[in-house]
């Protein structure tokens, strides 16, 4: 693993109370912002293009371009490699495709609070197949961010659940989510080349989302700018998006990504607003939540045997 950035030393018998952001965790926050950035063109994107052919846009369009600038890493392509990004490939395109499918049923904020629920679900899936508990503050911290995307949600998400179809597909898409996230780090190890790993499951994703237009009863759109533009624009920032997850998470930890990713609707919120729309104080408080849940996984309490030990000196 690369090394990490140390600390200035502290005083003998002083412990830090909070964790300093690493290099890795601040290019997962920059990423976070681009990614709400992008959530106001899919928006408009979808006036033109069904969500099949533009997923499948942007994603081969992002492996084509990732392609091309680490052709020479290709070169040393192996087949774990190939299986690793086959897989979360398809955690990918499920996680995309679904929420879609949802969306044909449910409204936007019933979709939102139940996607979500990843948030929740990250730290249980790291438990389980990386066998690595989150910290107690980390707990904490999750615990905020998903009360701060209830918030930005709104309450009516909730008030009108029926588990029916749209719902249960869309709580699926945010297991399809969670596992790619944990994925991402169960894959990652000095063997395996996550740039390589990167533009693997961008292509599988993007054929995958091309693959199922026939059952979403899609067709190819008549050429417009209006589809074109945001969809390669939206494949470079896909490029750049996924290529930095695959390099972070290999030293920060599923639960820790997860509480950074949470800050995507806060960021769309911001840009939402900036291009007119107004937010309730709601949504303010959530996006409040969502920072503070951030901010309290950063905390690191003594232990008690560390506090002990301080009282009987004293």
């Amino acid at each position: 693993m690369p090394d990490q950035p140390q600390p200035a030393p502290l005083p003998a018998g002083e412990k830090r109370v909070f964790r300093s952001f690493s290099r890795e965790e601040m290019a997962l926050v920059c990423i976070t912002v681009l990614w709400g950035v992008t959530f106001l063109v899919v928006h408009t994107a979808m006036r033109y293009t069904g969500p099949m052919f533009f997923v499948g846009l942007r994603f081969t369009t992002a492996a084509l371009l990732s392609m091309l600038l680490f052709r020479r890493l290709l070169l040393d392509l192996t087949l774990r490699e190939v299986r690793a990004g086959a897989c979360v490939g398809v955690a990918i395109f499920f996680g995309y495709a679904l929420q879609t499918l949802g969306l044909g049923s449910i409204s936007s904020s019933q979709s939102a609070f139940i996607t979500a629920m990843y948030v929740p679900i990250v730290p249980f899936l790291q438990w389980f197949f990386l066998r690595k508990p989150p910290h107690l503050m980390v707990w904490l911290g999750v615990l905020f961010a998903f009360s701060g995307l209830v918030l930005l949600t709104g309450p009516q998400a909730i008030a009108h659940m029926h588990l029916q179809f749209g719902e249960v597909v869309t709580l699926v898409s945010a297991v399809a989510i969670a596992m790619e996230v944990v994925l991402i780090s169960r894959f990652a190890s000095p063997a395996i080349n996550s740039f390589r790993v990167a533009i693997v499951q961008l292509l599988v994703a993007g054929l995958l989302a091309f693959a199922a237009m026939p059952i979403m009863h899609e067709h190819v759109p008549v050429l417009a700018w209006w589809w074109v533009v945001p969809g390669l624009g939206l494949g470079a920032m896909s490029a750049v998006i996924q290529l930095v997850m695959n390099w972070a998470q290999k030293t920060v930890s599923p639960t820790r990504a997860t509480l950074i990713y949470a800050g995507e609707p806060v960021w769309a919120g911001l840009v939402g607003r900036l291009a007119g729309d107004m937010l309730p104080v709601r949504a303010l408080a959530g996006g409040a939540l969502v920072i503070l849940g951030v901010l309290a996984s950063e905390v690191r309490l003594p232990r008690k045997q560390e506090r002990g030990r301080r009282g009987s000196s004293s």
